[in-house]
């Protein structure tokens, strides 16, 4: 090892990409920012408003003008800087239902310009996975769909727009999570799509993202047999730098997904992950699921010491990833002068994301049942929800019964799970009874993946032949007399929900 304790401690920080509790910088962030911190990620937790997190950068930067500040948004139902009210925006499957490339990209420069201007420059986005599994539980609506053509022109329009705005674009998650019924934030999916499949399908995207200038990649916590049979991709120095760097050709930062999540840890443990992702070919580690304190980032930045001085990490492969750290943060600094103003619309009300959404929905109509539309007095929504999925915060409202209630006062909601109607229950009496006189509108979420969801929409279309159905998630299953498909639960997505059930243009 030919450098100091101290320098070695200073890389290791370099590739760090830690989470922390609060809406200002910790005491210890400051600090580890002036010891060589390359980076932080924004979470939900850490955002109440622009204005907030623009006062939050603006002290990180006082620590360190060129600091990485990340954040997971997607535009769609992941999203952290408007966790708070829902997107402004319709995600990824609306945008490649609408496929428009036009609008994609100017929906992905929108949001880039209203990131640059709270001053964050790296955004762990787009999801460039191709949905090929209806029954997938964590992709679905984050993807633009399942055609590996419309996904990677879409993926490379994203990335083109976002970019434009000053804002890297991190593309996820490598090598492909869309052909997968398992959730990496609890266990390891297995991908088994041949190599020719691979090819194909999931490598499309990620090579349309290099070609389009990605300035970085994330990893997926997946095993994929075809290329590695032993280690997931994260770890995985035949996918990393055989795949990704030799073969793809792939040049800039390459970030791991969050490497607290359990598809890894579970296994390999919380440092030995990091110090095997760093060998594998990773360049940064993303860390603050619920790992986002100073001890968790010691322990990490201690491990990667310990790896190198022990001769586990090579230092040379350490010095190589925190190079391509500076790097990357060296074109954001670049980028900031070059960003075009925020625009005409202001934060939290994007008018090309709201256009956008509207124009995304598709209404079926079926000559039977006698839904009509528009609605003109108080409706009664049963909203269904599905179980949690980890990657969209539980904190971000959603549905159609609050929009509906400003534009026609008298609407009541409801909203029902699992619990509330077992299969092996009969629909609530109270459930239609409420709609007595008025229209019932039912709202699902991915009504194809929930049985319980399917047996209860089923009995009240049963009863009530001329509910409406509005689809909030993935429309693989098409029910009801008229049917209202918005590719997504964004705030954006529900009030064009809204617009097409009352006739508002």
């Amino acid at each position: 090892m030919s450098t100091s304790l101290v320098a070695l401690t200073n890389l290791a920080g370099a590739v760090l990409q830690p989470g922390f509790e609060g809406t200002t910088p910790p005491a210890w962030v400051r600090r580890w920012l002036g010891e060589g911190l390359g980076g932080v990620a924004l979470f939900a937790r850490n955002v109440v408003s622009p204005e907030q997190v623009t006062a939050l950068t603006e002290a990180l930067r006082a620590e360190r003008p060129d600091v990485l500040v990340a954040i997971d948004e997607e535009a769609g139902d992941v999203t952290r800087f408007e966790s708070r009210l829902g997107s402004s925006r319709p995600g990824n499957l609306a945008l490649g239902a609408l496929d428009d490339l036009a609008t994609t990209e100017g929906v992905a420069r929108d949001l880039g310009a209203e990131l640059a201007a709270a001053g964050i420059n790296l955004n762990y986005a787009p999801d460039a996975d191709v949905n090929s599994n209806p029954d997938n539980p964590v992709i679905g609506v984050r993807s633009f769909g399942a055609d590996p053509d419309l996904v990677a022109r879409h993926t490379a329009a994203w990335i083109r727009g976002l970019q434009s705005a000053g804002v890297a674009a991190c593309a996820k998650h490598f090598p492909g999570h869309g052909d997968t019924s398992v959730d990496s934030h609890a266990d390891v999916p297995h991908i088994v799509a041949s190599w020719d499949q691979l090819v194909k399908c999931e490598l499309a995207p990620f090579r349309a993202a290099i070609d389009a200038g990605a300035q970085a990649i994330m990893t997926g916590h997946l095993l994929v047999p075809a290329l590695d049979p032993r280690r997931p991709a994260t770890l995985s120095r035949r996918i990393l730098t055989g795949l990704l760097r030799d073969e793809l050709g792939f040049q800039g930062a390459v970030i791991t997904d969050g490497i607290e999540m359990r598809a890894i840890t579970h296994r390999y443990g919380f440092e030995a992950a990091t110090v095997q992702a760093l060998a594998a070919g990773a360049d940064a580690i993303c860390v603050g699921g619920d790992h986002y304190d100073e001890g968790s980032a010691l322990r990490l930045r201690d491990a990667i010491v310990a790896a190198v001085v022990d001769g586990t990490l090579p230092e040379e492969r350490l010095a190589e990833a925190a190079k391509r750290v500076e790097q990357l943060a060296a074109w954001t600094m670049q980028a900031r002068g070059t960003r075009p103003e925020r625009g005409e619309t202001t934060p939290g009300r994007s008018t090309i994301g709201a256009v956008a959404a509207r124009r995304a929905v598709r209404v079926t109509a079926t000559s039977s049942g006698g839904g009509v539309l528009p609605l003109t007095g108080p409706a009664h929504v049963v909203e269904f929800a599905p179980p949690g999925n980890i990657a969209i915060g539980a904190e971000t409202p959603w549905g159609v019964g609050a929009p509906l209630a400003e534009l026609l006062p008298g609407t009541t909601t409801v909203r029902l799970t699992s619990a509330d109607l077992p299969i092996d229950a009969g629909l609530p009496a109270e459930l239609v009874d409420q709609a007595q006189g008025r229209p019932l509108v039912l709202v699902v979420r991915d009504l194809h993946r929930h049985n319980w969801m399917t047996v209860a929409v089923s009995r009240a279309l049963a009863v009530r032949p001329d509910a409406i159905v509005v689809e909030l998630g993935v429309p693989a299953l098409t029910v009801g007399s008229v049917h209202v498909a918005t590719f997504g639960a964004t705030r954006a997505s529900g009030w064009a929900a809204v617009d097409v059930l009352t006739g508002r243009s």
